[in-house]
């Protein structure tokens, strides 16, 4: 059995808070997309960052890795870094209707999957 791999980036900016987008189905998650064919991990986060946020960012450690279900029946494989921002200016992107730092710690009513919830404990 072969799964979609997704990197995903926690973001933390300089009073704490994380960097979240919101997708088409109305939920918050970590910046971050497929690998392209014969792309490293940290290679596919930093251009992701990129097309997703406008931000420059060095991926500094992996977090966690878990399979995830966005939808029933398709799952992928999601793996997390921390991430280190080095430059850019945030903007949004055809991905995310809002992309912006949330403070912490993050209300349990926001729309954001367990998987990416744990990777940002882990960080803070």
């Amino acid at each position: 059995m072969r799964w979609p791999v997704s990197v995903k980036g926690v973001l933390f900016d300089d009073v704490g808070e994380v960097l979240l987008g919101l997708n088409d189905r109305d939920e918050w998650e970590l910046i971050g997309g497929r690998l392209e064919h014969g792309e490293q991990p940290e290679e596919a986060l930093v251009r992701e960052f990129r097309e997703e946020s406008g931000l420059d960012v060095v991926p500094s450690g992996l977090v966690t890795a878990y399979c995830f279900d966005p939808v029933p029946g398709r799952t992928v494989l999601i793996v997390a870094y921390r991430c280190l921002l080095i430059g850019g200016r945030l903007r949004g992107s055809d991905e995310h209707s809002n992309v912006r730092f949330h403070p912490l710690p993050l209300p349990s009513s926001l729309a954001l999957p367990h998987g990416y919830r744990h990777a940002i404990e882990l960080c803070s």
